[in-house]
């Protein structure tokens, strides 16, 4: 499965908490709701 993956590798914990942490932040104030999919480029 990994080496069908856009980016041959997974994601680690850092930089799925970089969107958390967006989101958490006053950066985020315009967004009101969505989809964000963090799965290193499977779904385009």
């Amino acid at each position: 499965m990994l080496s069908r993956s856009p980016f041959q590798r997974y994601g680690s914990p850092e930089e799925v908490a970089q969107l958390m942490l967006f989101l958490a932040s006053d950066e985020s104030s315009y967004c009101s709701g969505g989809v964000y999919m963090v799965d290193g480029a499977w779904t385009t």
